[in-house]
């Protein structure tokens, strides 16, 4: 196992999920089911199998398509979910500072 890339990943996401709308979920099963165990457990498996097919199929795709180009794609597709949370949530928070 090669550990900087082990780490570089588990230092990545571990950044980049803190806050993230999984959290967030997370935050919220727990507060409606008291259950914190069985939501930990539900969303470390559903976690480790959703990064098994990212995995999975990145090194697929990675056969076909250069890295430079998966990175635009990924930029793009980030970008993307930003525009689109923005327009949802710019109106509500304009309305809510308006009251």
């Amino acid at each position: 196992m090669n550990w900087k890339v082990f780490f570089i990943a588990f230092g990545t996401l571990f950044l980049a999920e803190l806050g993230d709308k999984t959290q967030l979920a997370v935050f919220t099963l727990v507060a409606t089911h008291k259950d914190p165990l069985s939501v930990f457990f539900g969303a470390a498996i559903a976690l480790v199998l959703v990064t098994l097919i990212g995995a999975a199929f990145g090194q697929f795709v990675a056969r076909y398509i250069p890295t430079n180009y998966l990175q635009l794609a990924a930029g793009i597709l980030f970008v993307g979910i930003g525009i689109f949370v923005l327009k949802d949530s710019l109106p509500a928070i304009i309305k809510e500072m308006t009251k």
